[in-house]
């Protein structure tokens, strides 16, 4: 069975064991000296940089509002590494400021600061332009940055994945590959076989732990394995021996 297979029915059984317990039937819990399976965190979904400028070079071509919205979601979800959720409550006031971040409001309500590429500034600017396309009707007041006819008032979730995943397929790419959350792992990803520390992606994420950031050092392990030969006495080939 596997760690998680293993893990849910240990849990089943120490609730059985424990209400044993508590009613008197049993005069000890067994359960509680068996040590709990660790289950592996799979390794996340990533694109290659090929696929990602596939998909923003396609959406380039669109120059309608839809086109341009679709491009600037691109830019900040791979070139900033935002969540989605974190992209669907964005504020408008939060990217009014011609400064080169923004600020994003993650998990727990904290904030964080997130940059902005010069390629996401243009983006953005080209959006607010034509943002009122999108805006309600009667709902000038409209406070989100990427506003919408929807009943929340805003692009959802739901809208940004199928918005994607058409944008796949038009790149030619399987959309089974393609979510929001993979753009942030590939963002992640890029950055640490660019040579980023691991603290800075923590920050630029907005990780609590640390050791959820770690799982991108296995993603990146290629580029780990070059950097090891590169610089590590051992790694490095030896010279081959004269024979004479």
């Amino acid at each position: 069975m596997a760690a998680s297979t293993q893990a849910r029915k240990l849990s089943a059984l120490r609730q059985f064991y424990g209400f044993l317990y508590t009613e008197g039937l049993r005069d000890d819990d067994p359960t509680q000296t068996i040590e709990a399976p660790r289950a592996r965190r799979p390794l996340p979904k990533v694109l290659s940089g090929g696929d990602l400028d596939a998909m923003l070079q396609t959406a380039a071509q669109d120059l309608s509002p839809e086109g341009l919205r679709l491009t600037l979601i691109l830019e900040m979800l791979y070139g900033g590494g935002l969540r989605v959720s974190e992209l669907a409550g964005l504020k408008l006031e939060a990217v009014r400021a011609r400064e080169n971040f923004i600020r994003v409001t993650g998990k727990g309500n904290k904030e964080r600061l997130t940059p902005l590429s010069p390629a996401a500034r243009t983006a953005l600017d080209a959006y607010l332009a034509i943002r009122d396309a999108f805006l309600p009707k009667h709902d000038q007041a409209n406070r989100y940055l990427f506003a919408s006819r929807s009943a929340e008032g805003f692009l959802t979730r739901r809208r940004f994945h199928q918005l994607l995943k058409a944008l796949a397929v038009k790149s030619g790419l399987d959309p089974a590959r393609v979510s929001p959350h993979v753009l942030r792992h590939a963002f992640a990803t890029h950055l640490v076989e660019g040579g980023a520390d691991l603290r800075s992606v923590q920050t630029l994420l907005g990780h609590a732990d640390i050791a959820t950031t770690q799982i991108y050092t296995h993603v990146a392990r290629d580029h780990l394995t070059r950097v090891m030969r590169a610089a590590h006495p051992l790694g490095k080939p030896k010279p081959a021996k004269n024979s004479t």
